[in-house]
């Protein structure tokens, strides 16, 4: 069991090392940075919010136990689903008007963490539109953070992923994104419904990704989708392409919806995500001849809990003055 250091006696912060965990629905990323910020523990699990509902604290207290003794003198910063309804503490999204380099001032402390422990949760960001469309994120925020703090704090960045994220940052700060189902579709498309088994063997077909990116643009994608079926039974497209084909439609929709909702601002996209994830976007991205660049997914974490390492005093300030959790 890791036991916490006793609180310090002045007002200065003990704690200099920093244990960061992107809490997901069904995956985390756990980091553990020496108190210079240098990387000496990075791992995942399948530990995620479903996993580890209703026993948080005691999956963390593990979690501590295997990042050794330097997590007696860490700081722990949670994101991600943890902090959502069906998470361990719900905590309210921030407004998009709270600049990205400001997020360590809205930490919510976790009351029933290991006694001693500072353990807090980074709370996600809701935006809303003139026309009363609303959008909201958590987990993103802190991938964001990175891009800002290794100097991107201006333009479009795309974070691919379940729900994948358009954002558009203006100085560091989030003026507007819009979230597209593109990898929750595929997985359910993929694993039940008439495309389902098609999706049974598959092999790497470029081609038929990029028809499908194409295709997504060029009608309604519930068409489309059905289309994907049509081609197969019909003999114009192999059953081992149809997993790629699908990819390509839902991507391409994603893509050719966001390009035209960016209109005159179309500055080129930044993506953050998984390599594979970033691979096919950038493919997609090229199909349609739209300039687009990656980050690389571990530099902008890594980054994003220096920058909360760094502002964990003044965080802890803020919360107190807020009455956070």
């Amino acid at each position: 069991m890791i036991v916490p250091a006793p609180p310090p006696v002045s007002d200065a912060p003990a704690r200099t090392a920093f244990v960061g965990i992107d809490w997901g629905t069904t995956h985390r990323r756990v980091i553990a940075l020496d108190a210079h910020g240098q990387l000496r523990h990075a791992f995942d699990d399948d530990e995620g919010m479903l996993r580890a509902s209703g026993r948080f604290a005691r999956v963390l207290e593990r979690t501590l136990e295997r990042v050794g003794p330097l997590a007696a003198q860490a700081s722990v910063v949670l994101s991600g689903m943890v902090g959502s309804a069906q998470g361990w503490h719900e905590v309210p999204y921030l407004d998009t008007a709270v600049p990205l380099d400001r997020l360590a001032d809205h930490l919510h402390r976790v009351p029933d963490a290991l006694p001693g422990l500072d353990c807090r949760i980074v709370p996600g960001y809701r935006w809303r539109g003139r026309d009363g469309s609303v959008d909201v994120m958590r987990g993103e925020e802190t991938q964001l953070l990175g891009a800002v703090a290794l100097g991107r704090r201006d333009g479009w960045f795309v974070l691919p992923g379940t729900h994948s994220k358009w954002v558009r940052l203006r100085d560091g700060r989030i003026e507007r994104f819009a979230t597209y189902m593109t990898g929750e579709l595929f997985a359910l498309l993929r694993e039940h419904g008439t495309l389902a088994p098609l999706m049974q063997e598959a092999v790497d077909d470029a081609s038929a990704f990029e028809r499908g990116v194409v295709q997504g643009g060029s009608t309604a994608l519930a068409r489309a989708l059905f289309g994907c079926r049509a081609q197969v039974v019909a003999g114009d497209l192999p059953k081992a392409s149809a997993q790629d084909h699908l990819s390509g439609l839902l991507i391409g929709a994603e893509w050719h919806d966001a390009w035209r909702r960016m209109a005159d601002d179309a500055a080129p996209p930044c993506l953050i995500g998984s390599t594979e994830l970033c691979r096919r976007h950038l493919h997609a991205a090229r199909v349609l001849g739209v300039p687009a660049t990656a980050l690389d997914a571990h530099d902008v974490q890594r980054a994003a809990w220096n920058a909360f390492r760094s502002a964990g005093s003044r965080g802890s300030a803020r919360e107190q003055a807020s009455g956070a959790l």
